[in-house]
Protein backbone atom coordinates (compact mmCIF):
# COMPACT_ATOMS: atom_id res chain seq x y z
CA UNK A 1 0.00 0.00 0.00
CA UNK A 2 1.20 3.77 -0.73
CA UNK A 3 2.54 5.52 2.08
CA UNK A 4 1.30 9.64 2.75
CA UNK A 5 4.78 10.40 1.19
CA UNK A 6 3.21 8.97 -2.05
CA UNK A 7 0.90 11.56 -2.37
CA UNK A 8 1.46 15.04 -2.59
CA UNK A 9 0.26 17.84 -0.52
CA UNK A 10 -2.09 19.68 -2.56
CA UNK A 11 -3.61 22.86 -2.36
CA UNK A 12 -7.40 23.77 -1.76
CA UNK A 13 -7.76 24.56 -5.77
CA UNK A 14 -5.97 21.71 -6.61
CA UNK A 15 -7.56 19.26 -5.27
CA UNK A 16 -11.22 21.24 -5.74
CA UNK A 17 -9.91 20.97 -9.97
CA UNK A 18 -9.55 17.36 -9.35
CA UNK A 19 -12.38 16.40 -7.86
CA UNK A 20 -14.20 18.34 -10.90
CA UNK A 21 -11.89 17.03 -13.67
CA UNK A 22 -13.01 13.66 -12.52
CA UNK A 23 -16.99 14.30 -12.35
CA UNK A 24 -19.52 14.44 -15.11
CA UNK A 25 -23.17 16.22 -15.09
CA UNK A 26 -25.49 13.08 -14.82
CA UNK A 27 -28.11 12.15 -17.82
CA UNK A 28 -31.31 14.44 -18.30
CA UNK A 29 -34.54 13.00 -17.32
CA UNK A 30 -38.04 13.88 -18.09
CA UNK A 31 -39.63 15.28 -15.15
CA UNK A 32 -43.51 16.64 -14.03
CA UNK A 33 -43.01 20.36 -13.85
CA UNK A 34 -43.77 20.80 -9.75
CA UNK A 35 -40.92 17.69 -9.03
CA UNK A 36 -38.55 20.02 -11.29
CA UNK A 37 -38.29 22.97 -8.92
CA UNK A 38 -34.78 23.16 -8.00
CA UNK A 39 -33.31 21.16 -10.56
CA UNK A 40 -31.57 22.48 -13.82
CA UNK A 41 -32.66 22.78 -17.11
CA UNK A 42 -31.37 20.03 -19.92
CA UNK A 43 -33.38 21.83 -22.62
CA UNK A 44 -33.73 25.38 -24.03
CA UNK A 45 -36.76 26.49 -24.13
CA UNK A 46 -38.87 28.46 -26.80
CA UNK A 47 -42.31 30.09 -26.90
CA UNK A 48 -44.55 28.46 -29.71
CA UNK A 49 -47.27 31.11 -28.93
CA UNK A 50 -47.05 34.70 -27.56
CA UNK A 51 -47.91 35.22 -23.71
CA UNK A 52 -50.18 36.68 -22.81
CA UNK A 53 -51.64 35.22 -25.98
CA UNK A 54 -54.22 38.36 -26.52
CA UNK A 55 -55.15 41.55 -25.70
CA UNK A 56 -56.48 41.85 -22.30
CA UNK A 57 -57.74 44.42 -19.71
CA UNK A 58 -55.64 44.72 -16.54
CA UNK A 59 -58.06 46.85 -14.87
CA UNK A 60 -61.48 46.29 -13.87
CA UNK A 61 -63.43 49.24 -15.69
CA UNK A 62 -64.58 49.84 -19.78
CA UNK A 63 -63.50 48.53 -22.74
CA UNK A 64 -63.81 51.83 -24.92
CA UNK A 65 -62.32 53.41 -28.26
CA UNK A 66 -59.89 56.07 -27.42
CA UNK A 67 -61.39 58.58 -29.75
CA UNK A 68 -64.74 58.31 -28.47
CA UNK A 69 -63.11 60.15 -24.91
CA UNK A 70 -63.64 63.26 -23.75
CA UNK A 71 -64.02 64.60 -19.82
CA UNK A 72 -67.13 64.55 -18.95
CA UNK A 73 -68.66 62.53 -22.18
CA UNK A 74 -70.79 59.86 -21.23
CA UNK A 75 -70.90 56.98 -23.31
CA UNK A 76 -73.53 53.95 -23.80
CA UNK A 77 -72.81 50.52 -21.87
CA UNK A 78 -73.47 47.56 -24.21
CA UNK A 79 -72.64 44.94 -22.03
CA UNK A 80 -69.77 43.37 -20.07
CA UNK A 81 -66.91 40.89 -20.54
CA UNK A 82 -65.47 38.49 -18.45
CA UNK A 83 -62.19 36.67 -18.28
CA UNK A 84 -62.61 33.32 -20.08
CA UNK A 85 -65.43 34.83 -21.97
CA UNK A 86 -64.28 36.90 -25.21
CA UNK A 87 -66.96 39.75 -26.16
CA UNK A 88 -66.72 38.55 -30.27
CA UNK A 89 -68.76 41.50 -31.66
CA UNK A 90 -67.01 44.82 -32.06
CA UNK A 91 -67.28 47.76 -29.67
CA UNK A 92 -69.90 50.34 -31.86
CA UNK A 93 -67.82 53.97 -31.68
CA UNK A 94 -69.50 55.75 -29.11
CA UNK A 95 -70.10 52.91 -26.67
CA UNK A 96 -68.42 50.79 -23.59
CA UNK A 97 -68.23 47.72 -22.23
CA UNK A 98 -67.79 46.59 -19.13
CA UNK A 99 -64.76 44.68 -18.28
CA UNK A 100 -62.90 43.22 -15.75
CA UNK A 101 -59.49 42.11 -15.32
CA UNK A 102 -57.61 39.40 -17.91
CA UNK A 103 -60.21 39.87 -19.77
CA UNK A 104 -59.58 39.97 -23.41
CA UNK A 105 -60.58 43.14 -25.32
CA UNK A 106 -63.32 43.10 -27.21
CA UNK A 107 -62.70 44.12 -31.07
CA UNK A 108 -62.32 47.49 -31.63
CA UNK A 109 -61.42 48.57 -28.37
CA UNK A 110 -58.26 49.44 -27.24
CA UNK A 111 -58.07 51.49 -24.31
CA UNK A 112 -59.31 50.45 -20.56
CA UNK A 113 -61.40 53.31 -18.48
CA UNK A 114 -60.84 52.02 -14.60
CA UNK A 115 -64.01 51.80 -12.50
CA UNK A 116 -62.71 54.87 -9.84
CA UNK A 117 -62.20 56.79 -12.53
CA UNK A 118 -65.83 56.99 -14.04
CA UNK A 119 -69.59 57.35 -12.41
CA UNK A 120 -72.34 55.20 -13.60
CA UNK A 121 -75.43 57.07 -14.93
CA UNK A 122 -78.99 56.03 -16.00
CA UNK A 123 -80.67 52.85 -14.81
CA UNK A 124 -78.83 51.15 -11.69
CA UNK A 125 -77.13 48.47 -13.88
CA UNK A 126 -74.95 51.39 -15.36
CA UNK A 127 -76.72 51.48 -18.63
CA UNK A 128 -74.57 54.67 -19.34
CA UNK A 129 -70.99 55.62 -17.62
CA UNK A 130 -69.68 58.79 -17.26
CA UNK A 131 -65.29 59.37 -18.27
CA UNK A 132 -63.88 61.43 -15.23
CA UNK A 133 -60.75 60.75 -15.92
CA UNK A 134 -59.35 60.71 -19.70
CA UNK A 135 -56.42 57.88 -20.03
CA UNK A 136 -53.70 57.34 -22.12
CA UNK A 137 -54.11 55.37 -25.63
CA UNK A 138 -53.59 52.11 -24.96
CA UNK A 139 -53.78 52.72 -21.29
CA UNK A 140 -54.47 49.58 -18.75
CA UNK A 141 -54.14 47.40 -21.37
CA UNK A 142 -52.09 44.19 -21.35
CA UNK A 143 -50.87 43.38 -25.11
CA UNK A 144 -50.30 40.50 -26.44
CA UNK A 145 -46.88 39.57 -26.38
CA UNK A 146 -46.46 41.59 -24.07
CA UNK A 147 -44.22 38.65 -21.69
CA UNK A 148 -42.78 36.55 -24.76
CA UNK A 149 -43.04 36.55 -28.76
CA UNK A 150 -43.76 33.01 -30.02
CA UNK A 151 -40.46 31.91 -31.23
CA UNK A 152 -38.71 33.66 -28.68
CA UNK A 153 -36.30 32.04 -26.94
CA UNK A 154 -37.64 31.94 -22.86
CA UNK A 155 -35.21 29.89 -20.98
CA UNK A 156 -31.68 28.29 -21.63
CA UNK A 157 -30.33 25.19 -21.04
CA UNK A 158 -29.01 24.70 -17.52
CA UNK A 159 -30.83 27.41 -15.89
CA UNK A 160 -32.08 26.60 -11.96
CA UNK A 161 -35.73 26.29 -11.96
CA UNK A 162 -37.38 28.72 -9.11
CA UNK A 163 -40.80 29.20 -8.62
CA UNK A 164 -40.63 31.95 -11.18
CA UNK A 165 -39.06 29.54 -13.44
CA UNK A 166 -41.81 26.83 -12.73
CA UNK A 167 -44.46 29.63 -13.13
CA UNK A 168 -42.77 30.70 -17.29
CA UNK A 169 -42.81 26.95 -18.29
CA UNK A 170 -46.62 26.72 -17.16
CA UNK A 171 -47.74 29.98 -18.91
CA UNK A 172 -46.36 27.87 -22.26
CA UNK A 173 -48.46 25.25 -21.29
CA UNK A 174 -45.83 22.73 -20.27
CA UNK A 175 -47.06 19.73 -17.94
CA UNK A 176 -43.41 18.57 -17.66
CA UNK A 177 -39.93 19.29 -18.70
CA UNK A 178 -36.40 17.63 -19.23
CA UNK A 179 -33.65 18.25 -16.15
CA UNK A 180 -30.62 16.75 -15.25
CA UNK A 181 -31.47 13.75 -13.00
CA UNK A 182 -30.32 14.46 -8.91
CA UNK A 183 -27.75 12.85 -7.41
CA UNK A 184 -27.95 9.97 -5.34
CA UNK A 185 -25.51 10.47 -2.37
CA UNK A 186 -24.26 7.52 -0.32
CA UNK A 187 -23.18 8.53 3.43
CA UNK A 188 -21.21 6.45 5.95
CA UNK A 189 -19.66 7.29 8.86
CA UNK A 190 -16.70 5.24 10.32
CA UNK A 191 -15.30 4.16 13.66
CA UNK A 192 -16.11 1.96 16.57
CA UNK A 193 -16.83 4.85 18.57
CA UNK A 194 -19.67 6.13 16.50
CA UNK A 195 -23.29 4.89 17.01
CA UNK A 196 -26.45 5.61 15.27
CA UNK A 197 -29.00 8.40 16.89
CA UNK A 198 -31.59 6.64 19.11
CA UNK A 199 -29.28 3.80 20.51
CA UNK A 200 -27.79 3.57 23.72
CA UNK A 201 -24.67 5.79 24.15
CA UNK A 202 -22.32 3.20 26.27
CA UNK A 203 -19.00 4.55 27.74
CA UNK A 204 -16.49 5.78 25.10
CA UNK A 205 -18.87 6.13 22.35
CA UNK A 206 -20.01 9.23 20.98
CA UNK A 207 -23.42 9.69 18.81
CA UNK A 208 -23.07 9.62 14.59
CA UNK A 209 -23.03 13.57 13.80
CA UNK A 210 -21.67 13.74 10.65
CA UNK A 211 -24.32 12.12 8.91
CA UNK A 212 -26.57 13.81 9.28
CA UNK A 213 -24.51 17.30 9.32
CA UNK A 214 -23.22 15.94 5.72
CA UNK A 215 -26.83 14.57 4.56
CA UNK A 216 -28.40 18.34 5.44
CA UNK A 217 -25.99 19.52 3.44
CA UNK A 218 -26.19 17.23 0.76
CA UNK A 219 -30.21 18.31 0.34
CA UNK A 220 -29.23 22.42 0.39
CA UNK A 221 -27.13 21.39 -2.71
CA UNK A 222 -29.69 19.67 -4.40
CA UNK A 223 -28.80 16.16 -3.91
CA UNK A 224 -30.92 13.15 -2.89
CA UNK A 225 -28.85 11.81 0.24
CA UNK A 226 -28.72 7.74 1.38
CA UNK A 227 -27.69 7.60 5.32
CA UNK A 228 -25.82 4.25 6.07
CA UNK A 229 -25.45 2.67 9.21
CA UNK A 230 -21.99 3.84 10.78
CA UNK A 231 -19.27 0.95 9.69
CA UNK A 232 -17.11 0.17 12.99
CA UNK A 233 -12.99 -0.26 12.16
CA UNK A 234 -13.34 -3.22 10.27
CA UNK A 235 -11.96 -3.46 7.10
CA UNK A 236 -13.99 -6.40 5.71
CA UNK A 237 -17.05 -4.80 6.81
CA UNK A 238 -16.65 -1.38 5.50
CA UNK A 239 -15.64 -2.89 2.08
CA UNK A 240 -19.36 -4.94 2.11
CA UNK A 241 -20.75 -1.19 3.31
CA UNK A 242 -18.77 0.61 0.52
CA UNK A 243 -19.67 -1.70 -2.16
CA UNK A 244 -23.58 -1.63 -1.39
CA UNK A 245 -22.75 2.10 -1.95
CA UNK A 246 -21.35 1.38 -4.79
CA UNK A 247 -24.36 0.19 -6.14
CA UNK A 248 -26.98 2.46 -5.50
CA UNK A 249 -25.22 6.06 -5.79
CA UNK A 250 -23.75 8.65 -7.78
CA UNK A 251 -21.12 9.89 -5.18
CA UNK A 252 -20.31 8.28 -1.74
CA UNK A 253 -19.07 10.30 0.76
CA UNK A 254 -17.62 9.02 4.17
CA UNK A 255 -15.97 10.39 7.31
CA UNK A 256 -13.38 9.25 9.38
CA UNK A 257 -10.99 6.67 8.23
CA UNK A 258 -8.45 8.81 6.10
CA UNK A 259 -5.84 9.42 8.73
CA UNK A 260 -2.23 8.33 9.64
CA UNK A 261 -3.90 5.94 12.70
CA UNK A 262 -4.49 2.10 12.88
CA UNK A 263 -8.11 2.12 12.41
CA UNK A 264 -7.81 4.68 9.82
CA UNK A 265 -9.32 2.18 6.83
CA UNK A 266 -11.39 4.13 3.96
CA UNK A 267 -7.80 4.90 2.38
CA UNK A 268 -6.80 1.45 2.50
CA UNK A 269 -10.10 0.34 1.11
CA UNK A 270 -10.11 2.81 -1.44
CA UNK A 271 -6.30 1.69 -2.71
CA UNK A 272 -6.90 -1.83 -2.51
CA UNK A 273 -10.61 -2.03 -4.12
CA UNK A 274 -10.54 1.26 -6.12
CA UNK A 275 -8.38 4.17 -7.04
CA UNK A 276 -7.10 6.82 -4.72
CA UNK A 277 -6.37 10.41 -6.72
CA UNK A 278 -4.99 12.39 -3.29
CA UNK A 279 -5.19 12.21 0.46
CA UNK A 280 -3.28 15.77 1.83
CA UNK A 281 -4.95 19.17 1.44
CA UNK A 282 -3.16 21.90 2.34
CA UNK A 283 -5.88 23.45 4.47
CA UNK A 284 -6.60 23.62 8.50
CA UNK A 285 -9.21 21.97 9.01
CA UNK A 286 -9.14 19.18 7.13
CA UNK A 287 -6.19 17.84 5.80
CA UNK A 288 -6.42 14.51 5.82
CA UNK A 289 -9.20 14.08 3.06
CA UNK A 290 -9.10 11.51 0.17
CA UNK A 291 -10.58 11.44 -2.99
CA UNK A 292 -10.95 8.68 -5.66
CA UNK A 293 -13.06 6.01 -6.95
CA UNK A 294 -14.77 2.82 -6.24
CA UNK A 295 -16.05 1.22 -9.49
CA UNK A 296 -16.24 4.02 -11.40
CA UNK A 297 -18.61 5.74 -8.50
CA UNK A 298 -16.48 8.96 -7.11
CA UNK A 299 -15.69 8.81 -3.07
CA UNK A 300 -14.89 11.50 -0.78
CA UNK A 301 -13.42 10.52 2.29
CA UNK A 302 -13.85 13.61 4.77
CA UNK A 303 -11.62 14.31 8.32
CA UNK A 304 -14.12 12.71 11.23
CA UNK A 305 -14.26 15.42 12.99
CA UNK A 306 -17.29 17.35 12.99
CA UNK A 307 -16.39 20.96 11.67
CA UNK A 308 -13.63 19.62 9.52
CA UNK A 309 -16.10 17.60 8.23
CA UNK A 310 -18.32 20.19 7.20
CA UNK A 311 -15.72 22.54 5.90
CA UNK A 312 -14.16 20.14 3.53
CA UNK A 313 -17.97 18.95 2.16
CA UNK A 314 -18.58 22.30 1.67
CA UNK A 315 -15.52 22.77 -0.55
CA UNK A 316 -15.44 19.91 -2.12
CA UNK A 317 -18.55 17.88 -1.98
CA UNK A 318 -20.57 21.12 -2.57
CA UNK A 319 -19.16 21.80 -5.86
CA UNK A 320 -19.10 18.09 -6.90
CA UNK A 321 -22.79 17.78 -6.47
CA UNK A 322 -23.40 21.14 -8.44
CA UNK A 323 -21.76 19.89 -11.53
CA UNK A 324 -23.29 16.46 -11.06
CA UNK A 325 -26.60 18.42 -11.34
CA UNK A 326 -25.83 20.43 -14.26
CA UNK A 327 -24.96 23.58 -12.80
CA UNK A 328 -22.22 25.74 -14.65
CA UNK A 329 -21.96 28.09 -11.64
CA UNK A 330 -20.31 26.07 -9.25
CA UNK A 331 -18.48 28.93 -7.44
CA UNK A 332 -18.74 29.76 -3.34
CA UNK A 333 -20.70 32.95 -2.13
CA UNK A 334 -17.84 34.97 -0.72
CA UNK A 335 -17.43 38.63 0.52
CA UNK A 336 -14.71 41.15 1.82
CA UNK A 337 -14.65 41.78 5.75
CA UNK A 338 -12.71 43.25 8.64
CA UNK A 339 -10.93 41.51 11.01
CA UNK A 340 -12.27 42.22 14.66
CA UNK A 341 -9.88 39.93 16.07
CA UNK A 342 -5.61 40.14 15.67
CA UNK A 343 -5.36 36.54 13.88
CA UNK A 344 -1.43 34.56 14.73
CA UNK A 345 -0.63 31.49 12.08
CA UNK A 346 2.58 29.96 11.95
CA UNK A 347 2.05 26.44 9.97
CA UNK A 348 2.14 27.43 6.77
CA UNK A 349 -1.58 26.05 5.37
CA UNK A 350 -4.75 27.53 4.54
CA UNK A 351 -6.89 28.39 7.85
CA UNK A 352 -10.64 28.95 8.00
CA UNK A 353 -11.51 30.28 10.58
CA UNK A 354 -15.14 29.96 11.86
CA UNK A 355 -16.48 34.06 11.86
CA UNK A 356 -19.48 35.84 13.23
CA UNK A 357 -20.52 38.93 10.95
CA UNK A 358 -21.77 42.35 12.24
CA UNK A 359 -22.44 45.54 9.76
CA UNK A 360 -20.71 48.31 11.66
CA UNK A 361 -20.49 51.86 9.91
CA UNK A 362 -21.38 50.78 6.69
CA UNK A 363 -18.49 47.69 6.96
CA UNK A 364 -19.03 43.85 7.18
CA UNK A 365 -17.09 42.66 10.48
CA UNK A 366 -15.76 39.23 11.58
CA UNK A 367 -15.86 38.18 14.63
CA UNK A 368 -14.50 34.67 16.21
CA UNK A 369 -16.93 32.78 17.34
CA UNK A 370 -14.53 31.66 20.01
CA UNK A 371 -13.09 28.18 20.40
CA UNK A 372 -11.54 27.10 16.47
CA UNK A 373 -10.67 23.59 17.27
CA UNK A 374 -12.50 21.20 14.74
CA UNK A 375 -14.46 19.27 17.44
CA UNK A 376 -16.22 22.09 18.15
CA UNK A 377 -19.60 22.11 15.77
CA UNK A 378 -21.15 25.05 18.40
CA UNK A 379 -18.59 27.44 16.95
CA UNK A 380 -20.23 27.08 13.30
CA UNK A 381 -23.92 27.15 14.92
CA UNK A 382 -22.69 30.67 15.99
CA UNK A 383 -21.43 31.68 12.40
CA UNK A 384 -22.62 32.97 9.23
CA UNK A 385 -18.91 32.25 7.53
CA UNK A 386 -14.99 31.01 7.82
CA UNK A 387 -12.46 34.04 7.21
CA UNK A 388 -9.94 32.48 4.98
CA UNK A 389 -6.47 33.77 5.79
CA UNK A 390 -3.67 32.46 3.23
CA UNK A 391 -1.10 30.29 3.77
CA UNK A 392 1.63 33.26 3.49
CA UNK A 393 0.37 34.94 6.58
CA UNK A 394 1.53 34.42 9.74
CA UNK A 395 0.15 37.69 11.04
CA UNK A 396 -3.23 39.64 10.69
CA UNK A 397 -3.68 42.39 12.72
CA UNK A 398 -7.41 43.26 13.21
CA UNK A 399 -8.64 45.64 11.18
CA UNK A 400 -7.51 43.06 8.36
CA UNK A 401 -9.81 42.78 5.47
CA UNK A 402 -9.85 39.34 4.49
CA UNK A 403 -12.39 37.01 2.81
CA UNK A 404 -15.21 35.20 4.08
CA UNK A 405 -16.62 32.49 2.74
CA UNK A 406 -20.27 32.44 3.92
CA UNK A 407 -21.83 29.14 4.49
CA UNK A 408 -25.66 29.92 4.43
Amino acid sequence: MRTPEDYALLSVEQARQRVLDSIAPLPIVEAPLLAALDRVLGETVCASFDVPPHDNSAMDGYAVRHADLALGIQLPVAGAVAAGHPWVAPVKPGHALRIMTGAQMPPGADTVVRFEHTTACGAADAAAVRIDRVPRAGENVRQAGEDVRAGQQVLMAGALLRPQEIGMLASLGRTSIRVYRRPRVAVLSTGDEVVAAGQPLLPGQIYDINSYTVAAQIMRAGGDPLLLEPVPDRQDHLTARLHRAMQQSDLIITSGGVSVGDFDLVKQVLVAEGRMDFWWVNMKPGKPLAFGHLGGVPLLALPGNPVAAMLSFHLFGRPAIHKLRGLSNIDEPVICAQLADTIERKDGRRHYLRVWLEEREGQTVAHLTGDQGSGILSSLTRGQGVAVIPESCDHLPAGSTVKVLLLD
